[in-house]
């Protein structure tokens, strides 16, 4: 079972991104750490075979945290999951030994391939041994264990659309437990209300939330949005 640290400042996008590995067999959630203190603490226990890290972090970047594990000697892994795709970072992120860079927002079938790509990596560095010695061929094959294929977009969902944002939106609409307006939506998960807009406009028409409109003293009625428990 490989253990996994997942560090996101965004609690909600922590919680959906731990939901994702949980599915994956043979990968299990060990933590989560929301600031890079707490994610090097965890990662100084000693027990956490994958970091998938943000880049964003309250207290430092999370390139930044990767240096400071390996100048402390921690080689744990380590998988970049964040919105930051300036090719400076992507790059930074190479260099300091990341074994993939996954975009937000992304699609779980995104994220699996990464990590089954990373499964296949420890399985082909296992069957060689620590001490044993890689000839071309099995240097090829460690290498090539990483490789991933392009991923269709998630069935059901429109183009431009993606598992972690509809989720993000539909628990908070769960959590609610009352009707929210585009415009809390967007403030709520950190999306522009035209995007938060788009998803709930989706989610009404497939039948996940109820619409319901709120008329005040002037203007058109505020379209509000509930959860429908399923």
């Amino acid at each position: 079972m490989i253990d996994v640290l997942v560090v996101d400042d965004d609690f909600r996008v922590a919680e959906i991104n731990a939901k994702y590995v949980g599915k994956v067999p043979g990968f299990r959630v060990a933590a989560r750490a929301h600031s890079a203190a707490q994610a090097l603490a965890t990662v100084e226990r000693g027990t956490i075979d994958l970091v998938l890290l943000d880049h964003y972090l309250p207290d430092q970047t999370g390139l930044q945290l990767v240096h400071r594990m390996r100048e402390q000697g921690h080689g744990t892994d380590v998988i970049m999951i964040t919105a930051a795709h300036d090719v400076t970072t992507v790059q930074a992120a190479m260099r300091l030994g990341a074994l993939h860079y996954l975009v937000k927002p992304f699609t779980f079938a995104a994220l699996r391939s990464r990590l089954d790509s990373y499964a296949a990596l420890r399985r082909t560095v296992d069957r060689v041994g620590g001490r044993g010695i890689a000839g071309q061929e099995t240097v090829d094959r460690i290498f090539g264990a990483l490789r991933t294929t392009p991923v269709p977009s998630s069935p059901g969902l429109p183009s431009g659309h993606t598992e972690p944002t509809t989720d993000l939106i539909c628990d908070v609409l769960h959590r609610a437990g009352h009707p929210l307006s585009a415009h809390e939506v967007a403030a709520e998960t950190g999306l522009s209300r035209s995007t938060a807009q788009r998803y709930l406009r989706h989610l009404e028409q497939a039948g996940r939330l109820r619409l319901s409109l709120k008329y005040g003293d002037t203007g058109r009625p505020e379209h509000r949005y509930a959860w429908v428990a399923p």
